[in-house]
């Protein structure tokens, strides 16, 4: 079966004559016929009702038409994915993007950059989207074997606490992880940057899991735990119930900017050398 062939099917069916059809098609009305015949032999089935004045689909043409769509817009939409890649540049994060540099990152981009989309997604996996093919670009602060991928360090972020907001350490500028021994922790154990290994081995807080941080949020803002999250989440999700405070003893989290090493996108480097310019220029996290 060929592609052409549905496409005729469908372009006689929408322009509702062979003429007409050939003219979309920018063939001539004899390939348009060949095309249907071929089908219909390979189909073993009569997929139109021709005459004089009319030409309606049988009831399997129907089924058929409608399948033949189906198939002819999933190929269209790789066609334009696949067109498309040069053009548009996918950042994928799990938890935070840039921080506090997320909006001049986007700002800056596509000022500089007109010709290259920026699109951000947030993908709840190790590595940001970025093993699965979901983006070309991921900037990751889990615990992740980077041997794997090409990568530059763009930063260190503070490690702050995630408080309930009227838990009594809020009254505190900065806490430290002894203070926070007795509490449950929150964490999340596929993305995440927080374990278990920040605290002596005989003085660990109880641990809660989760898998996103949608429930991480909502754990620490029901009152019953606290979490631990680098300086970024406290700019990109500031939630009704829940405080954030320096963690003064911890250290801090690498933030790393990753991608394929075998055929990386073409902006990458560009991509690369803005980042590096904004968080050099910001002195900070």
């Amino acid at each position: 079966m060929d592609i052409r062939q549905l496409r005729c099917l469908v372009e006689i069916v929408d322009s509702g004559t062979f003429t007409d059809a050939a003219i979309e098609l920018g063939i001539s009305q004899a390939a348009v016929s060949r095309n249907l015949l071929a089908l219909e032999r390979e189909l073993g089935v009569r997929l139109l009702h021709r005459t004089s004045r009319s030409l309606t689909p049988t009831t399997v043409g129907v089924r058929v038409l409608a399948r033949a769509r189906h198939v002819l817009a999933e190929l269209d939409e790789l066609v334009a994915d696949a067109t498309s890649g040069h053009s548009r540049l996918r950042v994928g994060h799990a938890w935070s993007a840039f921080g506090s540099h997320t909006r001049e990152f986007q700002r800056r981009w596509a000022a500089e950059h007109p010709g290259v989309e920026l699109q951000l997604i947030r993908t709840n996996t190790p590595t940001g989207g970025l093993a699965e093919g979901l983006c070309d670009l991921a900037v990751v602060r889990s615990h992740l074997d980077l041997r794997r991928f090409a990568h530059v360090l763009l930063t260190q972020e503070q490690r702050y606490c995630a408080l309930p907001a009227d838990d009594p350490l809020t009254r505190k500028r900065t806490v430290t992880l002894d203070q926070l021994r007795d509490r449950t922790l929150v964490i999340d154990r596929r993305t995440g940057s927080t374990t278990a290994d920040l605290w002596p081995e005989d003085a660990r807080p109880a641990i809660e899991y989760t898998q996103d941080v949608d429930d991480w949020l909502a754990a620490v803002a029901s009152g019953r735990c606290v979490g631990m999250t680098p300086q970024a989440t406290t700019t990109q999700y500031r939630r009704d119930g829940v405080t954030y405070r320096p963690v003064r003893d911890a250290p801090p989290v690498d933030v790393h900017l990753i991608w394929q090493r075998a055929d990386p996108h073409p902006a990458t480097d560009a991509a690369v050398e803005l980042l590096t310019a904004i968080y050099s220029s910001s002195g900070s996290s």
